[in-house]
C-alpha cells in the first residue's frame, strides 16, 4: 500500500495545492471524515470549516501540516487521489483572528426583522460561515505553523 496519496485543492480561480499527503481531515456537510492512503472511494459534499492536511517529510511541503478554511463544493477520493473542489479555500495562515471576529460581530449586529425568508436564510448562512472562519483562525493561532 502506498504511504501517500495525491491531494489536489482547487477553486474556481486556481489550483491551490497539488502535493502528496499522508493524511487529511475533511469537513463534509454532515461532519468530518479522515483520509489515509488507500482509503476506500468516496464522493461527498464539502462543508464549511477547516481542512487539515499532513505531508510526508520527503515531499515538496517538507513535512508538517497545513490548514485551509474551505467552504462548499465537493470532495472525491478515488485511486489514491483526493480531489477537493471548493467554492472558497483560504490558507489558515492568511486568516487573522481580529478580522474574523470583526466579521462575526458585523453579521451578528444585522437586524433580522423585516427580512424576507431567502434573505434571512442567507444572513444565517453568512453568520455560520463567519463563525467557522473564526474557529479556523483560532485553531491555527493555537497550533501555530506546524
Amino acid at each position: 500500500m502506498a504511504k501517500t496519496f495525491r491531494c489536489r485543492l482547487i477553486t474556481r480561480e486556481a489550483q491551490v495545492l497539488d502535493e502528496p499527503a499522508v493524511s487529511a481531515v475533511v469537513p463534509a456537510w454532515d461532519g468530518l471524515f479522515g483520509v489515509l492512503p488507500g482509503r476506500a472511494p468516496i464522493v461527498a459534499q464539502l462543508g464549511t470549516g477547516e481542512l487539515r492536511l499532513d505531508f510526508p517529510d520527503s515531499g515538496p511541503a517538507k513535512g508538517g501540516s497545513r490548514s485551509f478554511f474551505v467552504d462548499d463544493g465537493f470532495v472525491q477520493m478515488v485511486n489514491n487521489e483526493l480531489t477537493i473542489l471548493a467554492v472558497r479555500a483560504v490558507a489558515a495562515e492568511s486568516l487573522t483572528e481580529s478580522e474574523a471576529q470583526a466579521e462575526v460581530a458585523e453579521l451578528a449586529a444585522r437586524n433580522e426583522a423585516g427580512l424576507s425568508e431567502p434573505d434571512l436564510r442567507q444572513l444565517r448562512e453568512d453568520r455560520r460561515r463567519a463563525q467557522a472562519k473564526l474557529s479556523a483562525a483560532r485553531n491555527f493561532k493555537g497550533r501555530g505553523a506546524i
